[in-house]
């Protein structure tokens, strides 16, 4: 279930979403899609939905990604659900502003690629770990593509 909630909000609906508004308004570019729809999927429902369950369900992240048996560190991953709530309220509330979509591609990109490193860094991972650290590090890789695609676009 993990793996598939992961796949279709980091990859299937953003690029569906990018075909569909593609296929009506031909005119919008590329690298806007891409920003405006992996930032409101991959950050905004992503991290909105993961912080939901994480301030409702502690143990999941706790144990079934870190492996974290102890109860203690249930308090924490409560914390990081309100830090992940407060992300994708801003990447969700981007498709109602688009002047939002940079801000909230920054800090997706920052908060997907600490994660991601420090995923990566781990040197025992279990496999739903894997799919956080894989998924982290493509979003994290993605939205740095948009951020350098803006920032160098002519005026």
């Amino acid at each position: 279930m993990y793996l598939a909630v992961v796949v279709l909000l980091m990859g299937v609906f953003p690029i569906i979403s990018i075909l569909v508004e593609s296929a009506r308004h031909g005119d919008a570019g590329l690298v806007f899609l891409i920003g405006k729809w992996f930032v409101f999927w991959a950050v905004g429902m992503r991290l909105l939905l993961a912080g939901v369950r994480q301030m409702a369900n502690p143990a999941f992240t706790a144990d079934t990604i870190f492996g974290i048996k102890d109860k203690a560190a249930h308090i924490i991953v409560r914390e990081l659900g309100f830090a992940n709530v407060a992300i994708g309220v801003l990447g969700g509330l981007s498709l109602l502003n688009p002047e939002w979509v940079v801000p909230a591609a920054i800090v997706g990109c920052l908060f997907y690629g600490l994660a991601g490193a420090l995923h990566l860094r781990s040197g025992h991972r279990n496999s739903n770990e894997n799919i956080a650290m894989i998924s982290d590090l493509f979003i994290f890789v993605v939205l740095a593509v948009y951020l350098a695609a803006t920032a160098f676009r002519p005026a």
